[in-house]
C-alpha cells in the first residue's frame, strides 16, 4: 500500500515537472519541427538516459556528495551554464549570418544528419550538465521511498516512472511539431525558430550561472 501511494504521489510531482515548458521542450520541438524525427527521438532518449543516471546516482547516494560539495556543484553549474550559452549563442550567430543551423550537412550539435546517435549525445550531455537535476533528485526522491524499502531498487522504480512520463510527453511534442514542419520550409520561419530556441537555451544558461 505504501509503495503504491509513493508511486502515484511521485508520478504527480514529476508529471507536473515534465509538463512545465523548459529546455528539454525547446530542444525536442525545435529538432522535430525541422523534420528530423530520428534525431528528435535521439534527443528524447538522451534526456531520459540522463534522468535515469541522476536517479540511479541519487539512489546510491552519489549526488548527495555533489550537493554537499560546494566546489563540485559550482564547477558543474558553470560548465553546464557555459555549454548552454555556447549552444544558444551559436544558433543566434548563424541565423544573423543567414545560415540557420538546420541546414543539411552542418556538423554542429544542433545540426548535422538526422541520426538517433547524434540526438542522443546532445540530449544526454544537456541533461547531465544540469546540476539542478541532481539537486532535484536529492531533495525529492528520498521523500517517496517507503520506510523499509530497498533504497536503490525503489529509487530506480520511481525514476522509471519519471522516464515513462517523459517519453509519453515527448511523443506528444514530436507529434505536435509535425504540424509546424510545412511552415518551417521557409528560410525566414526557420531563422525565427532558431532565434527563439537559441534565446531560450542561452537564457537557461545565464539563469543557471546566476542561480545559487
Amino acid at each position: 500500500m505504501a509503495t503504491s501511494t509513493s508511486l502515484w504521489s511521485f508520478a504527480l510531482v514529476v508529471g507536473l515537472l515534465t509538463l512545465t515548458p523548459g529546455l528539454d521542450t525547446a530542444l525536442i520541438l525545435r529538432t522535430s519541427a525541422l523534420g528530423r524525427r530520428r534525431r528528435a527521438w535521439g534527443v528524447v532518449l538522451g534526456i531520459q538516459t540522463g534522468t535515469l543516471l541522476w536517479g540511479a546516482l541519487t539512489s546510491l547516494g552519489v549526488t548527495a556528495l555533489l550537493t554537499a560539495s560546494h566546489l563540485a556543484y559550482t564547477t558543474l553549474r558553470w560548465v553546464g551554464a557555459a555549454y548552454l550559452v555556447w549552444l544558444g549563442a551559436r544558433m543566434l550567430r548563424d541565423t544573423f549570418r543567414g545560415r540557420p543551423l538546420a541546414e543539411e550537412g552542418d556538423p554542429g550539435l544542433l545540426g548535422g544528419e538526422d541520426s538517433v546517435t547524434g540526438g542522443w549525445r546532445q540530449g544526454t550531455l544537456t541533461n547531465l550538465l544540469n546540476p539542478k537535476m541532481g539537486a532535484f533528485y536529492v531533495a525529492v526522491l528520498p521523500q517517496f521511498i517507503p520506510v523499509g524499502a530497498h533504497h536503490f531498487a525503489m529509487g530506480l522504480v520511481l525514476t522509471t516512472v519519471h522516464v515513462l512520463l517523459g517519453l509519453l510527453w515527448s511523443a506528444a511534442l514530436i507529434g505536435f511539431a509535425r504540424v509546424l514542419h510545412g511552415w518551417l520550409r521557409r528560410p525566414r520561419a526557420r531563422r525565427l525558430l532558431d532565434r527563439i530556441t537559441g534565446t531560450v537555451i542561452a537564457a537557461f544558461g545565464v539563469r543557471l550561472a546566476l542561480s545559487d
